[in-house]
């Protein structure tokens, strides 16, 4: 899928590594960035990968729920009522420029993230499965846009943030342009996608990490409990337990492709930036200081030591003696 996706897109590793660690992991992704960083073209191409059902919604702010969830439409031949699904009922739902709808679309989203249906009139209607959605927004842009409510956020798994390329990818990209940009070709449907998703459920998670989950999304919300009370008056609201369930899941997904079959703690520090960015709701201070999420999470991280947990040969999963399996050191 990568090798697919990169005949079209150049650099944005951490971008693509993400996407895929939600495709696994069953999350949402929040991905921000100026315009022109191919971020629509990156979740497209993806997309054409996979092989998979793909809709795309333009956020506007004349946008209303039908456009998104669907509507009952009256027939007149049959004299009855008829549903039109929307182009949420999708296996990959691109929601472009999410900033730009207003709250109450916006919150049409929310039922389909979190329970995968959505209900038109009476009537509830299942999502395809996988179903994933992938939102971009624009943050140097305030004219017209409406930012998240803190209610949706959460429920994105992840929030990428997508810097400018290096001259030399640059220089690339605009060679790429210049000729026929290459055709991507589907590698994997959606019943291998679910396949690969089920084994990233399987992947062995010790305890030991997923206390320091919960001890890293706690310490956000009692920043004071870990060394860090200079740091609490940026900090209105801190990670939801959303957070330390995301960092798991997404640390599954990461050992999965980095090709293991068990967790190990640079998997979660790797992706906990990611998880815990949108999460925290930040002061006025902070906005006023110039005081940013990542810099709060990078001294969060710091300030708990994450555990040793090392493959151990004597510790065999499921009777296996080939298999290993993580134990804290």
């Amino acid at each position: 899928m990568l090798y697919q996706v990169k005949r079209v897109i150049v650099g944005q590793d951490a971008l693509l590594e993400r996407m895929l660690i939600a495709l696994l992991a069953r999350g949402h992704v929040l991905v921000e960035g100026v315009p022109g960083l191919a971020k629509t073209l990156a979740v497209k191409t993806l997309a054409g990968a996979i092989g998979c059902q793909f809709q795309r919604v333009q956020f506007t702010p004349d946008l209303v729920p039908a456009d998104i969830v669907g509507t009952r439409i009256y027939n007149q031949k049959l004299g009855e009522f008829q549903v039109a699904l929307g182009p949420i009922f999708a296996n990959l739902v691109l929601a472009d420029e999410i900033n730009r709808a207003p709250a109450k679309v916006q919150s049409a989203l929310l039922e389909a993230m979190q329970e995968h249906q959505v209900t038109i009139g009476r009537d509830t209607h299942q999502l395809p499965d996988p179903f994933l959605v992938m939102a971009t927004q624009n943050p140097i842009e305030s004219d017209g846009t409406y930012p998240l409510p803190e209610a949706q956020v959460d429920r994105f798994m992840l929030k990428v943030l997508v810097d400018y390329p290096s001259a030399t990818e640059e220089f690339v990209i605009v060679e790429r342009m210049v000729g026929a940009v290459e055709a991507v070709q589907s590698v994997i449907g959606t019943a291998e996608l679910a396949a690969l998703q089920n084994a990233t459920q399987d992947v062995y998670v010790d305890p030991a990490l997923i206390e320091y989950s919960v001890r890293v999304a706690t310490a956000t919300r009692d920043l004071a409990a870990v060394n860090l009370k200079e740091l609490a008056r940026f900090v209105t609201y801190g990670a939801s337990p959303r957070a330390s369930i995301n960092m798991v899941l997404a640390g599954q997904a990461l050992a999965l492709i980095r090709g293991r079959d068990y967790v190990l703690a640079g998997d979660v520090t790797a992706i906990a930036a990611d998880v815990l960015r949108h999460r925290l709701v930040l002061s006025y201070e902070a906005l006023a200081e110039d005081v940013t999420a990542d810099a709060i999470i990078a001294r969060v991280l710091q300030a708990i030591p994450a555990p040793e947990v090392t493959p151990a040969a004597e510790s065999p999963r499921h009777g296996d003696d080939d298999q290993w399996m993580p134990r804290p050191r």
